[in-house]
């Protein structure tokens, strides 16, 4: 210490030391919280920069340092914080969440989760989980069960698996057979009789049950018509008339399927066959309504008509006046909304047949959007529900009603089924064309399967001279229409869709006089046959070379009409009918001891004769088979002979128009498929040089189907083929000037290039019909059998391949037309992603909602444009734009937002005196009240929103 220090000064000087560390001033308590936070401060800062393994190591040591209380300290923060994932949801979610998380349980796993704690049995024993379950095996409870009773259906599944001989579907299939399996004898007539007095009983009391609502229901309410789909918590209080009529119907629908399940006993080795029965048919409206036959039932014709079909407005002009025709969207309708289009069509009666005019191949229907109708899904819920009530519409087989199904499903086995299955399920005869003839939809006008009558269904609904026209122009006149649809839709908008086709239909008749064509085509087309002959001949005397050609053209058509003159129509069923017809009536007019051996005379005649059908059936389809393909290579060798060698001589004699990788690009491939096609003709025909019934064409098709590589190339390439064909048009004057030269000519059939280019993609559509038409009349036993499948099999794979591609560039096409469409719109390419329908709605809004719901007065906002994808919803503005000294206008759409379908609650809204087709769109942010302008278009559109909505979660 210093002289000049004073020992106070020394003593605060002292104070100031610490224990361990000259930074850490115990007594100056601010000053040491302060150096505290800063030094934590440092620390997590350290620690942030440091690796997993240092801080590891820190920590460790950091605990190591602590004492009890500390560790328990950060055992019990560590306890706070995970306490909240172990809360049982059952006790947090509301119990309509927690009962929809338990109704995804089978009844053995709901009675191990009553196990866990008193809160699940509570929930697990709900009989809104249990009822589901007893139903779809016919199990009812004899009883109603008190509000207060608990568990009630619970005990009841449990008694009944305990005390029957309960097997699954997949067993009890195997041990009884297949529902609606028919019955034999007098046991099957006995049954119709029965259920149809219970018919009539039920729909007496139905009625009368009606008629007392009716004079029972208040004024000035609507009920509940209006929410056909969801229930509505703003809708007016009829709750016990509503439950009474509800209760009136399950307690029928119970009493007849209780009926008929205590006629089972009765039956022999016949299991189910009427467990569904086809007395208790609901309309598109999920009312129970009485279809009583009128008078003029035989002469009521419908028919549904897809808007995938192409050029469909010619097809609606096709229609006769006296047929009802109802065109629908393909996209954007559910099985439901068909049915409530079709129901609103008859009005009520009962059609003596109904046509359903749809895309579709040999083994399925493509009915609908997500709904593709084969052998695979035909016994799934809704569809089965879908066909069933579909066939309530129609007279039965008895009173001649029929369906025709306009799709090829009689060419292949799994057609057949199809049909078999239909026919069992509803009770009416459903029909299909057999055609086997190559070319779109020149299928409908050949033979049908399973009509009893003269008269074809082409007759019954169309006018067959306009129909024939259109099937022959189906490509030309779709893409024609689709220039006329985007004019003449403005002028049409107000009208309904099946008046406006027709007046589109009719239009084009009339401007392109194509009811004249037909009977001009086979004089074109010789016409056509002849000048190729005289560009390739190039005689002296054209005029006398033209006119021998034609004369030998004609002398050959004749013979070929004379021969074709003995091949006679045969059905197989009616065949089989006549046999035995005749069999009865050689046992009604022989002896006992003569009447085996005319009924084994007779027997070997049917078999001789259904063997003969077959063989010649099996020749038509070969022959088929042969004469498309030839067109098809004479269509490759087009593209080889008019375009892919004139431009490679030209770059060998160094007046190239194209460069050697440009022509690469483009015929390669179409080359490598025509080299393919070659061969497999070179074998066909061959091989039909001596053909007989014994002879197989499936290992041929087989070796051609192991070789399909070349096409899957082309696909892949096929974008890139018609981008460079496009390039060159427009950077190559030269090569513009020879398409310019060699586009529709005689030569190339009046088609361009990329029209050529279209053939392969058609062509496997082909193959897999008439393969599986060959399989349909190739016997069991035949050693061609196995051959047929495997090139079936192979196909089918490309097929598949092609439709995946297909699917992707039309998608990604129509999304990207949506975003020009829309202003502001986001990104809309992403993977899977499609549109489903688009709804224009008016946007409400309720100037007071204290008021009582019949009574709340609302006001139309603005317009919107709903456009339903499968996995969001887009909510756009509106807009119309007039256009200057033009009448027609036009729709513009701003986005406004979008709400994934799982986020989505949609709520109805019911009728009433202020306002109608109302409905509720609830996002997480916001909300829309929307009304549509007709009552139908409201109804389809929940319908798919709601089907939307059920797909996504699902997913």
């Amino acid at each position: 210490m210093s002289a000049g220090e004073s020992p106070r000064k020394t003593l605060e000087i002292e104070s100031f030391h610490t224990r361990f560390s000259a930074w850490t001033p115990f007594n100056n308590k601010p000053l040491n919280r302060q150096l505290f936070q800063e030094r934590v401060a440092l620390v997590s800062h350290w620690f942030d920069l440091w690796t997993n393994k240092q801080r590891q190591e820190f920590l460790r040591t950091v605990f190591s340092r602590c004492t009890k209380s500390q560790l328990r300290c950060v055992q019990e923060w560590f306890a706070q914080r995970t306490e909240v994932a172990r809360v049982d949801f059952s006790t947090v979610f509301p119990r309509f969440i927690s009962l929809y998380i338990f109704s995804f349980l089978s009844p053995k796993d709901l009675c191990a989760a009553a196990q866990v704690s008193w809160p699940w049995k509570f929930l697990t024993e709900q009989d809104c989980l249990w009822r589901p379950k007893c139903v779809q095996f016919g199990w009812f409870l004899p009883y109603t069960p008190t509000g207060n009773e608990y568990g009630a259906w619970k005990h009841h599944y449990l008694a009944c698996v305990s005390h029957l001989d309960w097997l699954t579907p997949r067993e009890a299939a195997a041990v009884y057979g297949t529902l609606n399996e028919p019955t034999a004898g007098d046991e099957e007539v006995r049954e119709r009789q029965r259920e149809r007095c219970l018919r009539q009983i039920i729909w007496e009391k139905i009625t009368l049950r009606k008629k007392e609502l009716f004079k029972a229901r208040p004024p000035w309410v609507s009920g509940t018509g209006c929410s056909r789909l969801l229930r509505s918590r703003c809708q007016p209080r009829l709750s016990q008339t509503v439950r009474d009529r509800v209760g009136l119907h399950e307690a029928l629908e119970k009493q007849l399927v209780l009926a008929s399940l205590e006629a089972l006993p009765k039956r022999s080795n016949v299991s189910g066959s009427n467990s569904y029965p086809l007395l208790s048919k609901k309309n598109g409206r999920g009312v129970y309504k009485s279809y009583d036959c009128p008078s003029n039932a035989s002469q009521l014709h419908c028919i549904l008509i897809s808007s995938r079909i192409p050029a469909y407005e010619m097809v609606v002009d096709s229609v006769k006046a006296e047929v009802i025709s109802e065109v629908y969207e393909h996209c954007g309708l559910t099985l439901e909304s068909l049915l409530s289009l079709l129901e609103k069509a008859l009005g009520g009666q009962k059609a003596q047949s109904l046509g359903i005019f749809s895309d579709g191949d040999s083994r399925e229907i493509n009915l609908l959007q997500g709904y593709k109708i084969g052998i695979r899904n035909l016994l799934q819920p809704e569809v089965r529900d879908f066909w069933e009530k579909l066939g309530s519409y129609v007279a039965t087989e008895e009173e001649g009603g029929h369906v025709d199904l306009f799709v090829p499903l009689a060419a292949s086995e799994a057609g057949v089924e199809v049909l078999s299955q239909l026919s069992q399920l509803t009770g009416t005869l459903f029909t299909a064309p057999t055609g086997i003839a190559t070319g779109s939809y020149q299928h409908i006008l050949s033979d049908w399967l399973g009509l009893h009558q003269e008269k074809a269904p082409v007759s019954i609904y169309f006018i067959e001279s306009k129909l024939q026209t259109w099937s022959s122009l189906t490509d030309s006149l779709e893409d024609t229409l689709k220039l006329v649809r985007k004019q003449l839709r403005p002028v049409f908008m107000d009208l309904q869709r099946r008046i406006y086709g027709r007046m589109i239909g009719q239009f084009m008749f009339d401007t392109m006089s194509t009811v004249n064509i037909l009977m001009h085509q086979e004089t074109t087309q010789a016409l056509a046959d002849g000048l190729m002959g005289l560009s390739e001949e190039n005689p002296d005397n054209p005029l006398e070379f033209l006119s021998s050609f034609l004369l030998k053209k004609c002398t050959k058509k004749n013979k070929d009409c004379e021969g074709n003159s003995t091949w006679t129509k045969c059905d197989p069923k009616s065949t089989l009918s006549l046999f035995l017809k005749e069999i009865n009536d050689v046992g009604d007019t022989k002896s006992s001891g003569r009447k085996g051996d005319g009924h084994v005379e007779l027997l070997v005649k049917l078999e001789r004769k259904l063997q003969k059908d077959s063989a010649e059936k099996r020749t038509r389809v070969v022959q088929e088979l042969f004469q498309s393909e030839r067109k098809y290579v004479q269509m490759l060798e087009i593209v080889r002979d008019v375009y892919a060698t004139p431009l490679k001589a030209a770059l060998s004699s160094n007046r190239a128009v194209l460069s050697a990788a440009n022509i690469q690009i483009i015929f390669s491939d179409i080359l490598q498929i025509l080299s393919l096609n070659r061969q497999f003709l070179h074998n066909l025909r061959d091989r039909l040089q001596e053909w007989g019934p014994a002879h197989c064409v499936g290992e041929i098709c087989t070796k051609f189907a192991s070789q399909l590589n070349t096409y899957t190339n082309f696909f892949n390439n096929y974008s890139v083929v018609l981008k460079t064909i496009e390039k060159c048009r427009e950077m190559i004057p030269a090569f513009r000037a020879f398409l310019k030269r060699h586009d529709k000519t005689i030569v190339t059939q009046m088609q361009s290039l990329p029209e050529l280019l279209l053939h392969p993609s058609r062509r496997l559509g082909e193959y897999m019909n008439l393969l599986y038409a060959l399989r349909l009349h190739t016997p069991a036993e035949h050693v061609d059998r196995e051959d047929l499948t495997t090139a079936i099999d192979r196909i089918k794979q490309h097929k598949g391949y092609l439709e995946q591609v297909k699917q992707r560039i039309s998608r990604r096409d129509q999304l990207s037309d949506l975003q020009r469409l829309i202003w502001g719109c986001p990104t809309l390419s992403e993977v899977n992603r499609y549109l489903i329908r688009v709804q224009d709605v008016a946007q409400l809004h309720c100037l007071d909602e204290e008021v009582i719901f019949s009574l709340r007065l609302y006001e139309h906002v603005r317009d919107l444009g709903l456009f339903l994808f499968n996995d969001a919803l887009m909510v756009s503005r509106r807009g119309t734009s007039h256009i200057p000294f033009d009448r027609t206008s036009k729709n513009t759409y701003q986005f406004i937002a979008a709400v994934a379908l799982h986020k989505l609650l949609v709520e109805d809204i019911p009728d009433s005196k202020y306002v109608k087709n109302a409905f509720i769109l609830q996002g997480p942010k916001e909300e829309w009240l929307c009304a549509t302008e007709v009552e139908d278009e409201k109804f389809q559109w929940l319908s798919a929103l709601q089907s939307a909505i059920r797909s996504s979660m699902e997913k």
